[in-house]
């Protein structure tokens, strides 16, 4: 089976009880990429994204941000 990685920003919004807009401005990545992430539609994952939002929520386990699944 295939396998999908999933980066998990609307629970992430939600357990910090923020919005998207807030934690593009919290993260310095642009609206538009977290958007694109939560909806996944986006191909690639920009690491140095996964790095701001760590930084920004205070997360220290890269697994409260990615996950991968079965598709």
């Amino acid at each position: 089976m295939a396998k999908k990685v999933v980066v998990k920003i609307a629970e992430l919004t939600q357990k910090h009880n923020i919005s998207l807009r807030e934690l593009s401005r919290l993260s310095d990545v642009r609206h538009a990429a977290l958007s694109e992430l939560a909806n996944g539609k986006r191909e690639n994952i920009n690491f140095s994204h996964i790095v701001k939002i760590a930084e920004a929520l205070g997360i220290e386990d890269i697994r409260e941000i990615v996950d991968l699944i079965e598709e």
